[in-house]
This record gives structure tokens, C-alpha cells and sequence, in this order.
């Protein structure tokens, strides 16, 4: 509790938000299409394969994409108030580890804006109104957004990417600039994990989206991929932040990122920064018996699988690692959020709701492309 009273007692302590961005201007993007920044930086990347590390490649950047993919990052900023500053340091962190390989499948294009900050999440678990705090982190990824389509999107089709406060953002974004018009035809997808949208029980629509299905087959566009990750054995408790929906009669959307529709275990094709700094249950990932990695990024293919869960109320991604003490490979990984030294119940593993199925990910984007 003393850490959240000192970041909460930093956020009251903070200066105004700053003025809001200009969208006109590139500096006010992290990523554009055409130019040298973080989205078009080549990310080292080794395969580690159930006998180690194998081959290592870079991350690239596709010429001509048929789309276009519109990032908004999660809550990362451990800026002073309640919202962030645009100077972008936590931000750049989250667009490469989240967001850069989609440069491989779609022009990227990530707005930095004034997001609710690391302390904004501790005023609310004190009881603080957040909605000016939320309204103005909103109004800059609104505006970055009609600058997009104004000046930038050329009639293109395009794919929403986001996490945590990101998809809440664009969950706001889809229900009020998106659904019912004209544009709506243009979205091909919107991959939106890390918060939750609600659906009634058995239903693919009619909670947080008046018309945008959750997705539900292989190669469906028009609709959601979202979930919230649990690690098996460890759903949400009742009443959690994340899986466990406010009403009885509604529960939370999951779609498989493996295999939308799906409700079965599919095997996860993952990215992993293997340079984390963030606690892990268990203490620090050995990723390999042959050592420390070799480059930044990892990437596994079946070491993680995971399937879509809806019990009632509860509806989360349920994630398992395929242990196997003969590979030469890691049997854990991370993804809970550490508070003072404890992990976050009711959050899950939201730090991997990403990278777990990322490679996944890009390959629907890709898969949207080729779809007229």
C-alpha cells in the first residue's frame, strides 16, 4: 500500500497535462510509414528451438502493404499526474516490443499521446475519478486517428492494434467513430487485447460493440480478435479487474489469436524480449541451458499454447507452457503484473497478452491483406 500511496501522492503533486499534440506534424507520431524510427528498426531475433537457440534473423519491413495497421500503446508512462507527458520513452519500448513486427504485414502508423500514466491506475484503486484523465488520453488518440484519415489513409483498408488502456481507447473509438458508418467497411480487423469487452453469454455481439462481431472462424474480417490471459490452473477470481464481467447474463469475449473460433488448445507462435526487466513468478527466466540469448528477442513456436474459456461470467484466454524437461529450453515464462513485491490477481498474465501469440498476430494481419 505504501507504494501506491507515493505514486498516487506523485500524481497529485504533478503539473497540468500538457498541451495536446499536433497531429499534422510526424513528431507527434512514434511510428509512420517511410521513415527511420521505431517501427522500422529491425529487431534481432533468434529461434529458441526445443534444442536451443537456433538461427537468427531481423524483423522486417514489407514494401507496398495492402493495409494499413493503427497502434495505440497500453499504460507504460511513469510520468509525474495523471497523464503523461509526449516526451516518449516508455512509449518507444512498448511500440518495439508490441508493435514493430507488424511492419512486416501493414504501414504502421502509432500516435504518441498524453495516456493515463502508472500513477493514474494507483489513484484509481483509491478511489479517484478518473473520467478527465480518460476523456483527455481519448481525445488525442481521436484526433490522432481523423488526421489518419484525413491526410494519411488514402482510402486504404486498415487494422486496429492496442492493449490494455490502448483497447480501451479503441473500444471507445469503434463504438463511436467507427460502427454504423461508412468507414466500418475499411476496418479489416481490430486486435484489441488486454481489456475487456463484453458480450452476452453465448453471443458474439451486443455488450461493448452494438454491430462488430468478436471474429469467429479463420479468415473472417470485420470484427474483433480480443482476450485477457490467465495462467491454467488460475482463472480470475470473482469481481477481477480482468475476465470477470460486471453482470450475470454477460460474460468477457476471448477469441483464440491461434485459431479464431476455436475452443480448443492451439499452439502459440511467440515473441518474447528476452531482456525484460519485470519480475516473474519463480524469479528470473533461464530461457536456455546453453546460456544467456544471443540477440534481444526470442521466438517459440508450441512452447506456449492456449484456449478460450467462458464460464459464465468469466471469459479469459487460459495460457499453458508445454513443459518438457528434456528440451533444452525454458519451462516458464512471465506475464503477471508485480505491485510491492506481490502479483496482481485480478490482472492475470496481462504482461504477455502480446508477445505470447504475436507471431499469430501478424499473421492474421497478413491474412486480412490478401482479402478484398
Amino acid at each position: 500500500m505504501s507504494l501506491v500511496l507515493s505514486l498516487l501522492a506523485t500524481a497529485q503533486a504533478a503539473a497540468a497535462a500538457p498541451a495536446a499534440p499536433d497531429y499534422r506534424s510526424a513528431a507527434s507520431w512514434l511510428c509512420l510509414p517511410n521513415r527511420s524510427d521505431v517501427c522500422s528498426t529491425p529487431l534481432a531475433t533468434t529461434a529458441l528451438n526445443p534444442n536451443g537457440y537456433g538461427s537468427t534473423g531481423r524483423s522486417t519491413v514489407a514494401t507496398n502493404p495492402p493495409l494499413d495497421c493503427f497502434y495505440v500503446y497500453p499504460t507504460v508512462s511513469r510520468d509525474r499526474g495523471l497523464n503523461s507527458d509526449l516526451q516518449a520513452n516508455e512509449e518507444r519500448a512498448a511500440a518495439e516490443t508490441q508493435f514493430a513486427r507488424f511492419a512486416g504485414a501493414c504501414r504502421t502508423f502509432a500516435p504518441v499521446y498524453r495516456q493515463m500514466t502508472t500513477a493514474a491506475i494507483a489513484a484509481a484503486a483509491l478511489g479517484t475519478d478518473l473520467r478527465a484523465a480518460q476523456n483527455l488520453a481519448y481525445r488525442d488518440v481521436l484526433a490522432a486517428f481523423r488526421n489518419y484519415l484525413a491526410t494519411r489513409n488514402a482510402g486504404r483498408p486498415f487494422v486496429l492494434v492496442g492493449h490494455s488502456q490502448g483497447s480501451w481507447h479503441l473500444q471507445r473509438l469503434i463504438a463511436e467513430e467507427i460502427e454504423g458508418k461508412a468507414i466500418a467497411r475499411e476496418m479489416r480487423l481490430a486486435i484489441i487485447p488486454g481489456f475487456n469487452v463484453l458480450v452476452p453469454q453465448g453471443r458474439l455481439v451486443g455488450g461493448t460493440f452494438k454491430s462488430t462481431p468478436l471474429c469467429s472462424r479463420p479468415g473472417e474480417t470485420g470484427c474483433v480478435i480480443s482476450y485477457v490471459s490467465y495462467r491454467t490452473n488460475n482463472p480470475p477470481p470473482q469481481g477481477a479487474l480482468f475476465g470477470y464481467a460486471p453482470a450475470p447474463g454477460t460474460t468477457i469475449g476471448c477469441v483464440n489469436p491461434a485459431r479464431p473460433g476455436s475452443r480448443n488448445w492451439e499452439r502459440l507462435d511467440s515473441y518474447w524480449f528476452a531482456r525484460s526487466a519485470q519480475p516473474v513468478p519463480g524469479g528470473p527466466i533461464v530461457w536456455s541451458r546453453q546460456g544467456h540469448p544471443p540477440t534481444p528477442y526470442l521466438r517459440t513456436e508450441g512452447l506456449v499454447s492456449a484456449r478460450c474459456v467462458n464460464q459464465g461470467q468469466r471469459g479469459y484466454l487460459e495460457v499453458r507452457i508445454n513443459a518438457d524437461p528434456r528440451d533444452a529450453r525454458t519451462d516458464r515464462i512471465g506475464g503477471e503484473v508485480g505491485l510491492g513485491g506481490f502479483f496482481l490477481p485480478g490482472w492475470g498474465m496481462h504482461l504477455i497478452d502480446v508477445n505470447a501469440p504475436q507471431g499469430d498476430l501478424v499473421r492474421l494481419v497478413e491474412e486480412a491483406g490478401r482479402r478484398r
